[in-house]
């Protein structure tokens, strides 16, 4: 059992948007996508933003930067590209953005993870951290990577952490 400190309002609806950054992935077949969409309705959520690029820096840094003037928005969740491989940008473009950081989100996402899947969970470069008053969080692309990070670490402390920032 998770001990939560400070119970938080479950009446408080946070308002986020959804990246996910993929060469290959339309809405159609965006499974990570649908699911953090998912999973934040089911908490009680706004989706207010949508959208796919590509794993090209310049894309990510406009849609943080584009995201980043909306003063409705609390969060954006970006999923993909935050491996190792070439084409794998999304955490060198936004870690280079974020004016704070979460350190603790990802060390903890890759604890789960290697508690899961062994030592590969060293590969992840999830992150999370404030860009203009919002929070930032970069998830691997994959849906068991996402749910994971979406389930413990996130959701439960989204409304917590939205809270600080309007402080």
């Amino acid at each position: 059992m998770t001990h939560i400190p400070h119970p938080d309002s479950p009446y408080i609806t946070v308002k986020c948007a959804v990246v996910t950054v993929s060469d290959t992935r339309s809405k159609e077949t965006d499974k990570s996508g649908q699911l953090i969409q998912e999973l934040l309705r089911n908490a009680n959520h706004a989706i207010e933003a949508y959208t796919i690029v590509k794993d090209e820096p310049a894309q990510i840094q406009e849609q943080m930067e584009r995201l980043g003037q909306h003063s409705s928005l609390d969060v954006v969740i970006f999923n993909g590209g935050t491996g190792i491989a070439p084409r794998d940008t999304t955490y060198d473009t936004i870690e280079k953005l974020l004016e704070k950081t979460l350190p603790g989100f990802g060390e903890l996402f890759r604890f789960l993870s290697y508690q899961e899947i062994g030592s590969r969970a060293m590969a992840s470069r999830a992150v999370g951290g404030v860009y203009r008053q919002k929070l930032i969080f970069s998830l691997p692309g994959s849906s068991h990577a996402v749910r994971l990070a979406m389930e413990k670490l996130i959701l439960p402390e989204l409304v917590h952490l939205v809270g600080q920032l309007r402080t």
